[in-house]
């Protein structure tokens, strides 16, 4: 058995109980402060993010990740109170940082699209844009996928790096659009009457704006049919409304005033040899 007289023990408390217990409690201590600040420095980000009116979804991820990344170097810090090697264990996590890293890389490229995307907003729900090789409205924007509703409402899930790394066309981004169309009448056809007849359409309509000024001219001589352009400007909620009943109007109004819509013909000579 040990013998332990009054003056070791005395020393071994001297030696290493108290100066672990001092270091048990500053330890506990800056985990509780760290915890308090890092708590304190979180919600603070969160509100500046917040006024900065960056997406909700956006400001609450940074938010988890500023925490995880600030209690790291807490625990770090009250481990090292403790005397343990703190060199090898931030190797460690820097290690198993790396090796999660290089597994999850397209996730990562996902995410790192989806944060470019909240931060910068080339779209906001409910535009319509062509990205990623589809063209939706979009239902919601993630920070790994962007959920889009096609016109025959179909969902379809988008990784936001294929979104982010191609061109994205965004439908709804300006408050009004230009229709193009293009109507064709014959070469026996009055010319001049018929563009008349457009520009009163063209006019009569009252989603067409009167600025930017409509354009209405002869675009080409086709190989069956003299070619018009007519191009009005109009709110965008209004582009295939207008689009459409413009079209159908055209073809009713051009039968009224005996103007033909050639179709492609092609005339063939047969020539009688003897």
């Amino acid at each position: 058995m040990f013998d332990f007289t009054q003056e070791d023990l005395t020393k071994y408390l001297d030696d290493f109980i108290i100066p672990f217990a001092i270091n048990l409690v500053m330890a506990l201590v800056i985990y509780v402060v760290g915890k308090f600040v890092v708590k304190i420095l979180v919600s603070t980000f969160k509100k500046v993010m917040a006024k900065s009116k960056y997406d909700e979804m956006l400001v609450s991820f940074l938010g988890n990740i500023l925490n995880a990344l600030l209690m790291i170097f807490v625990i770090i810090a009250a481990l090292g109170q403790l005397g343990v090697d703190t060199t090898s264990f931030a190797a460690i996590i820097a290690a198993a940082g790396l090796a999660i890293g290089l597994s999850l890389q397209g996730s990562l490229q996902n995410f790192a699209a989806g944060v470019m995307l909240l931060v910068f907003r080339p779209f906001k729900k409910g535009d319509f844009i062509d990205a990623g090789g589809v063209a939706g409205s979009v239902v919601s924007i993630g920070v790994f996928s962007t959920i889009m509703s096609t016109p025959d409402n179909k969902e379809i899930i988008v990784p936001n790096g294929n979104i982010y790394g191609g061109n994205i066309t965004n439908f709804s981004a300006k408050d009004t659009r230009r229709v193009d169309m293009k109507f064709g009448i014959g070469y026996g056809d009055d010319l001049l009457k018929a563009k008349k007849v457009l520009e009163e359409m063209v006019g009569a309509d009252d989603r067409i704006l009167a600025e930017p000024a409509p354009t209405v001219a002869v675009a080409e001589l086709g190989d069956s049919s003299v070619n018009f352009v007519v191009r009005p400007w109009v709110n965008s909620g209004d582009y295939w409304g207008v689009m459409f009943d413009f079209t159908e109007a055209v073809k009713l109004r051009f039968d009224q005033e005996g103007i033909s819509i050639p179709f492609p013909q092609m005339d063939v000579h047969v020539q009688k040899q003897d």
